[in-house]
């Protein structure tokens, strides 16, 4: 019986009209081992997915983060259903605009006025053109993941495309090494627009260390952009600015904002978010009323519910329970733990005579057998229980194991069910 039939003929179907069969390079079949895994989703409650084959899941991976409150959220699907029944785009602005404009300007540390876009690339991709405009300068420092346009996909090995040109303007510097920094900086000294980062991916940031980052943007006269896609509405009420007590010049939000509904946001100084007058930032869609009144319910959720509270208290109860298991299976020579609970990882090390992709694959043919979704992160929505975490750690307990034994054995080729994954671009 092929648990994944259904999947594998939608996949044959969708190859013959959309590249990699996927709008999305993370949810196709690059990332996901066929023949032992779903490929094609059809439904999704709480924290529980269901793929085309009918298999139940509780899904880790939260449609890459942006599904933070919940799938099928009732509040949220009644906003969205009221709204569209009066229209969602029109000629002129809707106040939905003003409105969800008004309320990230109350939670957000450092936003005074606010742009919308609909992913999180329209966003730091308007910062960085917004950055340019104010400094009158080109170069751009990054450190983490920004998107897919050409000023940062250029400086990574997926430039194909981009202009030798356009890559040699961003410049990259590494994580919690301040050193790094200031090298860049030296080398492109009174020519650097803007310093744009995650403010926490993997790691956390070490003490002082985004304080003096912001230090060395303001001594260069750059603009310094925290890249909040992820970490708003996760890390905190006001993101991860308002957890770390830095505030940045300017922020993108987006993934989290809408629950699942396509919506991004550049927040900042009003200085510089008024130069939005004079550059060309400016979509159809950037108004939509659906998006807007799903964000309404989010941040109303965010803000009086605290959630992202509940999903770090969660986070934390996973953290504390998987490395305990790991331990106490001595996993520990290629199982650990990183980030932050609402957003964290098992990390799997080459181990004995097999790489990590080899046994990632591994991993999730098992965990998938085992009604888990995941690639090995753990993107907490407000909709997971402790009794979700219980069924992943009971799934653990069983897939550590079979991977401990693969290693020691040298049995892992007998174990897989498919093809290797091949090594993807890294950025973080």
């Amino acid at each position: 019986m092929n648990t994944y039939k259904n999947s594998e003929l939608l996949l044959e179907r969708a190859l013959k009209s959309i590249p990699l069969g996927s709008q999305t390079f993370s949810k196709s079949k690059v990332q996901f081992p066929v023949g032992a895994s779903p490929l094609f989703i059809e439904k999704g409650e709480g924290s529980k997915v269901w793929d085309v084959d009918g298999n139940e899941y509780i899904d880790f991976m939260n449609a890459l983060l942006c599904v933070s409150i919940g799938y099928a959220d009732q509040d949220i699907t009644n906003a969205v259903c009221d709204q569209i029944k009066t229209g969602v785009s029109f000629s002129l602005p809707h106040r939905l605009e003003t409105e969800v404009a008004e309320k990230l300007i109350s939670m957000i540390p450092c936003a005074e006025k606010v742009r919308f876009g609909k992913n999180g690339s329209d966003a730091t991709s308007a910062a960085i053109r917004l950055a340019r405009a104010y400094t009158k300068r080109e170069v751009v420092l990054v450190c983490g993941y920004h998107g897919w346009q050409d000023w940062y996909i250029g400086s990574t090995s997926r430039n194909l495309g981009v202009p030798e040109s356009t890559q040699a303007l961003t410049k990259v510097f590494k994580y919690n090494d301040i050193g790094s920094l200031k090298q860049v900086v030296e080398q492109n000294r009174n020519s650097v627009a803007a310093i744009i980062m995650e403010p926490m991916n993997v790691e956390y940031p070490k003490e002082g260390y985004l304080e003096a980052v912001k230090e060395i943007a303001k001594d260069e006269g750059a603009v310094f952009i925290f890249d909040e896609t992820i970490t708003g509405c996760r890390f905190a009420k006001g993101g991860a600015q308002e957890l770390f007590g830095v505030t940045p010049d300017l922020a993108t939000f987006g993934k989290g904002l809408a629950n699942g509904f396509p919506l991004s946001a550049v927040v900042g100084k009003a200085e510089i978010m008024d130069v939005m007058n004079d550059i060309f930032f400016s979509g159809t869609f950037g108004g939509e009323t659906a998006s807007l009144s799903a964000a309404k319910v989010v941040l109303d959720k965010v803000d009086t519910l605290d959630t992202p509270q509940k999903i770090n208290a969660i986070g934390r109860y996973l953290l504390e329970s998987l490395n305990h298991l790991i331990n106490e299976l001595g996993c520990e020579h290629f199982l650990g733990t990183a980030g932050h609970p609402s957003w964290s990882f098992l990390t799997i090390s080459d181990s004995g005579s097999y790489n990590s992709f080899e046994l990632k694959t591994l991993f999730m043919q098992e965990v998938l057998k085992r009604g888990i979704l995941t690639i090995g992160t753990h993107n907490i929505s407000y909709s997971h229980s402790k009794q979700d975490i219980n069924q992943l750690i009971t799934c653990y307990r069983e897939v550590f194991p079979i991977m401990k034994d693969a290693i020691n054995n040298n049995t892992l080729a007998d174990k897989l069910e498919c093809t290797v994954l091949e090594p993807l671009f890294k950025v973080r």
